[in-house]
């Protein structure tokens, strides 16, 4: 974090944590009333988003950086401090987005405790702020746990026929991983202890003076372990595909967009700065972990007959590709692996939307089912090639920059794996044009007749539309915003004061 950070005059940082929450606690107490635990969550959302959007008023000149900084439990060394950057900001604002989405998905799909699905609906937007926030380790920690807690309800509560075993092996893996991360944590915090003996857990002290590289390299393998199972990184990434089939709608639009955002962002914020000698040893494993898991999820999503499940693979697969561009350590392919953070979010979520409003009308998301939805549903159709096309990186969508510059960034140091990266995106262009063909092409099938795309549904689709669109043909403003972060971290990456 920038030691000249803004401190904000109004706890805006902690606004962005305690508005959700509080709105989780008052949907929760209002669960008999379904119709007004669905306007308090969209009203809630809207103003997080609102809020999210004033921030970069509260800014003086220069690049984004706001800090809130308190003493918080001394007795353990642990401060209550929040910071925004250009990164933190532009996750932040996706989550706020998705979030908006995500209600608006969930306002005829659940009927059943709607009070408590909305509690974990806007706990999970609480904690993932945290996680984008947070800058002492302990802070983060929890904010790190507690997000299994919503996301865990979500799929095991309000999920489809196997959610409990889902949900379970979520929690187990999640729990698995997060075990490692603290005691990475608490390691470090005791490893770089003061003269008063406490730990320290700030996070910009601990990026000044790394420890010793023989001490780097257990606490990495922790860091590491947690970041693997939640990006997912080959072969810790079982979890995924089930938890995506079996979530609602809205739980796997969260869990794309911004559960699995965490773990990137975990890797790219803390385990490659705070152990460059380790990270560096663990550069070539990354890269080829991450061009594998490229190519094994494009191969095993032209398997699947499920569409959902289609669409979950084909997240490990544009994940992986995240990871390939951070480890390849280049200040072009780690701006693309963030921006790709963002397409993947909005073109994946997209796609997610779409199956969950077929398999609404259709109670059913196997291919083998439709066919032909551009004659039968053509508004639906349409959308649904449009989001197809973002996921396979069409120049001028949301995917095609982020992807052109890891692969460019990566090109340079490394040109056998940025070239096995360009041909792992063939690959993706080919299950992604098979789920195209077989949703929307052909014969309709026995469950294609069904009613078009409702006001709702057309509005939802249409907000993303713009942003994708956005995105792919005038990225600058984000990179704009993502340039300083680059420029820090890869400084701390290399051991720049």
């Amino acid at each position: 974090m920038n030691p000249g950070a803004a401190t904000t005059v109004f706890p805006a940082l902690s606004a962005l944590l305690i508005l959700p929450l509080a709105g989780a606690l008052v949907a929760l107490a209002l669960s008999r009333d379904a119709a007004s635990c669905r306007r308090l969550a969209l009203g809630v959302s809207l103003a997080e988003l609102a809020l999210i959007l004033a921030l970069p008023l509260l800014n003086g000149p220069g690049p984004l950086h706001l800090a809130e900084d308190f003493a918080w439990i001394s007795a353990m060394g642990a401060r209550y401090h929040l910071g925004l950057d250009g990164l933190s900001y532009v996750l932040v604002l996706l989550t706020a987005v998705l979030q908006v989405l995500a209600v608006l998905v969930s306002w005829r799909e659940v009927e059943r405790s709607v009070g408590f699905y909305f509690f974990c609906l806007l706990a999970s937007q609480a904690s993932a702020n945290g996680i984008f926030l947070a800058r002492d380790l302990f802070l983060f920690a929890l904010f790190w746990e507690f997000q299994l807690v919503p996301m865990f309800l979500l799929i095991g509560v309000f999920g489809h026929e196997e959610k409990r075993a889902a949900a379970a092996k979520f929690l187990i893996f999640s729990l698995a991983g997060g075990l490692a991360m603290l005691l990475a944590i608490a390691g470090l915090g005791l490893a770089q202890a003061g003269s008063t003996g406490l730990p320290n857990f700030s996070l910009a002290a601990l990026l000044a003076q790394p420890v010793s590289p023989g001490l780097q390299l257990w606490l990495f393998t922790g860091f590491l372990l947690a970041v693997a199972v939640k990006v997912p990184i080959l072969p810790l990434h079982t979890w995924l595909p089930d938890a995506h089939t079996q979530a609602p709608t809205a739980g796997s639009l969260i869990l794309a967009g911004v559960l699995l955002k965490t773990g990137a962002y975990a890797l790219i914020r803390l385990a490659l700065p705070l152990f460059p000698a380790a990270a560096q040893a663990a550069l070539p494993v990354l890269m080829f972990v991450g061009l594998l898991g490229l190519f094994y999820a494009s191969w095993i999503a032209l398997a699947q007959t499920d569409a959902k499940r289609l669409v979950a693979y084909s997240s490990i697969g544009h994940m992986s590709l995240v990871v390939l561009g951070a480890a390849a350590g280049s200040p072009l392919s780690l701006t693309g692996s963030m921006f790709q953070m963002l397409g993947h979010a909005l073109s994946t979520g997209g796609l997610f939307l779409m199956v969950g409003m077929l398999s609404e009308r259709a109670g059913s998301r196997e291919l083998a089912d439709f066919g032909g939805l551009w004659r039968t549903m053509p508004v639906f159709g349409a959308f649904f090639l449009f989001f197809c096309l973002a996921a396979a990186g069409l120049p001028g969508l949301c995917n095609f920059p982020g992807e052109f510059m890891i692969i460019v960034g990566t090109f340079k140091d490394h040109p056998a794996a940025g070239a096995a990266a360009f041909a792992g995106l063939v690959l993706t262009l080919v299950y992604v044009l098979r789920l195209a063909a077989a949703v929307i092409f052909g014969r309709p099938g026995k469950k294609a007749r069904h009613p078009d795309m409702t006001f709702r549904e057309v509005l939802i689709l249409s907000g993303l539309t713009a942003l994708i669109l956005l995105l792919g043909l005038h990225p600058q403003p984000v990179l704009d915003l993502l340039t300083p972060a680059v420029t820090e971290l890869l400084g701390a990456r290399e051991g720049l004061p």
